[in-house]
């Protein structure tokens, strides 16, 4: 009789020793403690384990704080549109927000965050500008000229310790991030009026003609359109005549 409970309790069929049943019966609490202290790679393979360890793991909460733990964020805002995002918690999640003045260049917004790198001050600025117009899908330097804003790529963690990111995707950038604003907040209210979008498409189309007319980048057309008032006939004798100096200057 005791040989035969010996032999049950041994057996590796039973219920009992089923790691996946046994995965099972863990209060969900003490479940929740032990995943979200997980990195996002390994909290994914946790998802997979069993029903109950998917549920958990696939939870809002369990997910931000998989995502902001290894970089010591405060807290992230907002829903990425898809829950791969939450997977990929690497540095070039994030960005910083540069709101566009007046007057400022590519350069000159590049050199203002250098102090993120370690490299020598010869190469710091090229480098910073490579990245910044890599990480907003700037052509030319001409682009911030149709940007309200440049999302500074992060290189040094520290900045992010005890932040607030709020997951945006940025259309000029055509990257969805987790964006830091050093002001402490977003200042853009969200535009979803009818009006707006039909302003927005139209001012689309009008963009691509200008940009196929002039066989230009993106930021290049927006630049002799927002110096000609929004008047793509201006817009295109303004580069035709900047077309003509160069010329010129080349023959000298």
């Amino acid at each position: 009789m005791a040989d035969g409970a010996a032999s049950s309790s041994a057996d590796p069929t039973s219920p009992a020793s089923d790691p996946v049943a046994i995965a099972a019966r863990l209060p969900a609490d003490l479940l929740r403690s032990f995943l979200q202290r997980l990195p996002p790679a390994d909290l994914a393979r946790a998802a997979c384990v069993c029903r109950a360890w998917y549920a958990v793991a696939s939870d809002r909460a369990v997910l931000e704080a998989a995502f902001r733990a290894p970089w010591g964020v405060r807290r992230v805002i907002g829903e990425p549109t898809t829950r791969a995002f939450w997977r990929a918690a690497y540095l070039g999640r994030f960005a910083l927000s540069h709101a566009v003045r007046r007057g400022d260049t590519v350069p000159g917004v590049a050199l203002k965050y250098s102090v993120q790198r370690q490299h020598s001050i010869m190469n710091l600025t090229d480098l910073m500008v490579t990245d910044v117009k890599r990480f907003n899908n700037m052509i030319s330097d001409h682009g911030i000229y149709s940007r309200e804003r440049l999302l500074i790529p992060i290189s040094n963690p520290e900045i992010l310790l005890g932040s607030t990111c709020y997951i945006e995707m940025d259309h000029n950038a055509k990257r969805e991030v987790a964006v830091f604003y050093p002001e402490g907040r977003p200042g853009g209210k969200a535009e979803s009026s009818v009006r707006t979008v039909s302003t927005e498409k139209r001012s689309q189309r009008i963009l691509e003609s200008v940009r196929r007319s002039l066989r230009v980048d993106d930021g290049t057309a927006l630049y002799y359109l927002s110096i000609s008032e929004g008047d793509p006939r201006a817009a295109m004798m303004e580069f035709s005549e900047d077309l003509r100096w160069e010329q010129q200057r080349a023959g000298y």
